[in-house]
């Protein structure tokens, strides 16, 4: 894939992450070990996009009042640390790629259920699950450079916790927070890497899809197809990345 295509795509990426309050980790990943060989590289330049298309997000929601802070503080308690802590976890190429092929299969997975489940009630969760859950996926989310709410986010859906719109909240400030924390560690581990060239025109690309999207999301309009394509092209990724360096299969 040519390199010029990457603020292209990474813009219509932007724009259905954003849209359901999520960063667009996964999918960058995703590209990018499409067309880089800098593992460091690319796991420093997807948090570093993931952090402007959230931030975005999350001053949506606040602005809207969605944000429920009593309801969703547990879920940072370990996640941050949790972040850190596996942003410093320095992997082979190999096993890196692999790290990063499973949660890819998990995101495309768990984005698809997200998009076609029904919700009819909500259930509670005790402080303890979401201390449990927060730092899980945090620690996923340092390690493999997604921040997270990809996981978190079809989870609660799932787990019925919650109505969806407060759950979106909560996956932007999640990404956020744990981008943030996971590129604390990539700093203090030495294994931040950009080509700000690179990057430069990517942020913008983002930041343009990003507000478009939290734009569109309050005017409920539906990105579902997007959804469903970028859903299948995170599991196809996730899947060559796997037979690829697990296998040596080329797909």
């Amino acid at each position: 894939m040519p390199i010029e295509y990457l603020p292209f795509i990474f813009f219509f990426i932007a724009l259905f992450y954003s849209s359901v309050g999520f960063g667009g980790g996964s999918s960058y990943l995703a590209i990018l070990s499409l067309v880089l060989t800098d593992f460091y590289e690319i796991r420093s330049t997807a948090l570093i996009l993931n952090i402007c298309v959230v931030t975005i997000g999350t001053i949506v929601y606040m602005k809207h009042g969605v944000l429920k802070p009593k309801l969703l503080w547990p879920f940072f308690v370990l996640s941050i640390p949790m972040a850190y802590l596996g942003a410093l976890v320095k992997l082979s190429q190999d096993s890196f790629f692999l790290v990063l092929g499973c949660a890819l299969l998990l995101a495309g997975i768990f984005m698809l259920l997200k998009l076609v489940q029904s919700r009819l009630e909500s259930v509670e969760f005790s402080n303890s699950k979401k201390l449990l859950l927060g730092g899980s996926i945090g620690l996923l989310s340092g390690i493999s450079g997604i921040g997270g709410g990809i996981f978190l986010s079809p989870v609660l859906n799932l787990l019925k916790w919650e109505n969806p719109r407060i759950i979106a909240a909560l996956a932007s400030v999640f990404i956020l927070v744990n981008s943030l924390a996971g590129l604390v560690g990539l700093n203090v581990a030495g294994t931040f890497r950009l080509d700000y060239d690179l990057v430069f025109n990517l942020i913008i690309a983002v930041v343009l899809g990003g507000s478009l999207g939290s734009y569109l999301s309050n005017k409920k309009f539906n990105l579902k197809f997007l959804g469903i394509l970028t859903a299948i092209l995170v599991f196809y990724v996730g899947l060559r990345l796997i037979l690829l360096h697990g296998f040596g299969i080329k797909i």
